[in-house]
């Protein structure tokens, strides 16, 4: 049976935030994409990488930055290799993937230029899975079990275990002067981007695929994000766009008759009935989101099995039912290519989604330092909606006991005048992202200096060029990854030329 959740419970996909907003007449939280991944893992469970990963575990001590007794705790980081084409005598440089928020494996599956590009450079390859994610929990079971296990649980503890264990490993493998270039898509690009600039003397550069690092406080316009799912869709056919807009008014008077969970169950095709409306608003709400996210150029069963160009394929869904159709019927007739491109599922479960991979992590990193205000505006196809610090700080307290730090990250890491700022003292920095990804209007969109450069492509999606190549790739794919290549192999020469010279 196809899952999806009910409002209430987590749903874990690629990039995304707990936010409360306020509707004008009344009080509820919106839907929003979170950064996990529960259903991405469960449709690429089977799936292999290219070439073989060599698990191991790193004694991880608990605190990096208190010299309490118990900031020594040890836990074990589970990180992957590939040595395969490594050429450590030859000057090979090591290739490290930053993880985000979920279970590492998932990532180098879905990382596939890094193992394109490995024989190349005849790389080392090494994927690092994220504290308090995976396999990589400080206290086993009870990682999660509050706010004092949880306390450790931040990005910037995250790139001390990085920056610890990267230097570890060259000792270990008596290759101290190996230079590294690190890797992350997504929340891992915010990462990689941030390791860079904390962290210049271990990593030489950084390339940071759809990283919205400049999604905080007031930099980028709090509708941005649904404003770009829309206009992907305004883009494919006008007509889809207004049916989805429309879609949310018969979903509401729907539910207001007597027998309205009833029709609703009937009309979705659920495995069992309906508790609540917002179990079926939330589907529909997951299938436009991800699938803009998603929109590649290509087959891929990232998220979910989705044929090329799915928000393209929604659309000729709704534009082809006939007139008479409601709009919401429409609507649940496009979302359904998102659950059921392979037609195997016979009813949808919206209600009752588990944490299987044990990855809700993220819920308290966007309760704490992570805080990425949404709202949708009057030009969106989602209901119009406001941001309310007030009720989301009232939420974080009640589940967590604790205060949000909104902002903590453009202290601790910048933001604002980022091209001012980071042209005085950055270098060596890739930031890649593709228009149709709604999370790309919180990126760095123009080149900053003749070293931190943009690559933006107009019918990319998220972290597209991170994919493995494939004979059908676009054009302005593959020039978008030989553009990364240059550039990735003029840091190196550049560190190789100064490291002969000193």
């Amino acid at each position: 049976m196809a899952s999806s959740s009910s409002s209430s419970s987590y749903i874990f996909l690629i990039l995304l935030f707990i936010i409360l907003c306020v509707e004008p007449s009344q009080t509820k939280s919106i839907y929003l994409p979170r950064n996990n991944f529960q259903s991405s893992l469960l449709a690429n469970k089977h799936e292999k990488t290219k070439m073989p990963l060599k698990v191991h575990y790193f004694p991880q001590i608990l605190d990096h930055f208190t010299f309490l007794p118990k900031s020594s705790k040890v836990f074990y980081q589970k990180y992957l290799i590939n040595d395969q084409y490594w050429n450590k005598d030859g000057g090979g440089p090591i290739f490290v993937y930053t993880g985000n928020e979920g279970n590492i494996d998932w990532f180098a599956v879905n990382t596939g230029f890094m193992f394109d590009i490995a024989p190349k450079f005849n790389a080392l390859l090494v994927f690092i899975e994220h504290r308090f994610y995976g396999d990589s929990m400080p206290f086993g079971n009870n990682s999660y079990k509050s706010a004092k296990t949880l306390g450790y649980l931040n990005s910037q503890q995250a790139l001390a275990d990085y920056a610890v264990l990267i230097r570890s490993l060259k000792q270990n493998i008596s290759s101290e002067s190996s230079p590294v270039v690190v890797f992350g898509g997504s929340y891992g690009g915010m990462l990689a981007a941030w390791f860079r600039l904390k962290y210049p003397h271990i990593a030489i550069g950084a390339v940071a695929s759809s990283a919205p690092i400049l999604h905080f406080d007031k930099i980028t316009p709090r509708s941005s994000f649904y404003d770009a799912v829309s206009q992907d869709f305004k883009e494919a056919s006008l007509n889809c766009y207004e049916v989805i807009k429309g879609s949310w008014a018969e979903l509401d008077a729907l539910s207001t008759h007597e027998d309205g969970l009833i029709e609703v169950s009937k009309l979705f095709r659920t495995c069992k009935g309906l508790h609540s409306v917002y179990s079926a608003r939330d589907w529909l709400w997951e299938a436009f989101v991800y699938t803009a996210m998603v929109n590649y150029p290509t087959e891929a069963n990232f998220m979910m099995p989705l044929p090329a160009y799915p928000v393209e394929e929604m659309c000729k869904i709704i534009d082809g039912l006939p007139k008479g159709a409601s709009r919401l019927s429409k609507a649940f007739a496009a979302s359904s290519l998102y659950y059921n491109y392979t037609q195997t599922e016979k009813c949808f479960n919206l209600e009752g989604g588990t944490d299987a991979h044990g990855l809700h992590g993220w819920d308290w990193q966007a309760c704490t330092e992570m805080v990425m205000p949404m709202t949708c505006s009057n030009e969106s196809m989602f209901p119009p909606t406001s941001y309310s610090y007030k009720e989301f700080a009232q939420d974080c307290k009640k589940r967590y006991g604790v205060e949000p730090r909104p902002h903590w990250i453009t202290t601790e890491y910048g933001g604002y005048r980022i091209e001012q700022v980071l042209k005085k003292f950055g270098s060596n920095m890739i930031f890649s992202n593709g228009m149709q990804d709604p999370w790309s209007r919180g990126g760095v969109l123009k080149n900053i200096s003749a070293s931190i450069v943009a690559l933006v492509t107009q019918k990319g999606a998220h972290h597209v060029d991170f994919r493995s190549e494939t004979k059908n790739d676009p054009d302005w794919l593959i020039m978008q990854r030989k553009q990364e290549v240059a550039i990735i192999q003029n840091w190196l020469d550049e560190y190789n030329k100064d490291l002969k010279q000193n």
